[in-house]
């Protein structure tokens, strides 16, 4: 089973903005974008059935809608990083004081008002067990979702401790393809 893991595309928020759970809209380059990403994807996913979800935030909603117009399925699960009392604040004016225990330890501590990477990760991780326990064995799964959740599922895939989550690089549009054998997980890289 072949699982592609999409992130969406540009976003319109102006650069150092922290925005993770926030329904933020897609780039004014979103034609460009889709396109880019279509491209890459479509001669992967030919073969077997197709199974596709999406985070509902707009911003990989719109870009799985027009990737597989029938049958996407919306799990909130596949919802990015909740940042709290961060959510749309330069990630420069945030509090000292707050931001560098979480980024001493992004793992178990939250953002004010936010969740634990652990937190999301447990989520992340039940969507992907649930999703592989209810697809054909020879299923394509298409999955649209955002970096902290794309980068979740790939340390539970690699086995990697989630504290380096953020060592790897989550392109906006970037394609990452999962293949999934009997529990084995190989992952390979197709980025923008």
């Amino acid at each position: 089973m072949d699982i592609y893991l999409v992130r969406h595309t540009k976003v319109a928020t102006a650069p150092g903005i922290c925005y993770g759970r926030s329904d933020v809209d897609v780039a004014a380059t979103y034609a460009e974008d889709e396109a880019a990403v279509r491209a890459r994807l479509e001669p992967m996913v030919l073969a077997g059935s197709l199974v596709a979800y999406a985070s509902p935030l707009r911003r990989c909603r719109q870009l799985a809608e027009a990737l597989v117009p029938t049958g996407l399925m919306l799990d909130d699960r596949l919802m990015e990083y909740d940042f709290g009392q961060w959510e749309l604040q330069p990630w420069d004016a945030l509090p000292a004081h707050e931001v560098n225990p979480w980024m001493a330890d992004f793992v178990h501590v939250p953002a004010p008002g936010g969740e634990t990477f652990q937190a999301l990760h447990h989520r992340a991780t039940a969507f992907l067990t649930e999703a592989l326990a209810t697809a054909e064995p020879d299923a394509t799964i298409v999955i649209v979702s955002h970096s902290a959740v794309i980068r979740s599922l790939l340390c539970h895939c690699l086995g990697l401790p989630l504290a380096h989550a953020f060592r790897l690089d989550i392109d906006y549009g970037s394609i990452t393809k999962v293949r999934n054998r009997q529990g084995q997980f190989n992952v390979a890289y197709t980025n923008a």
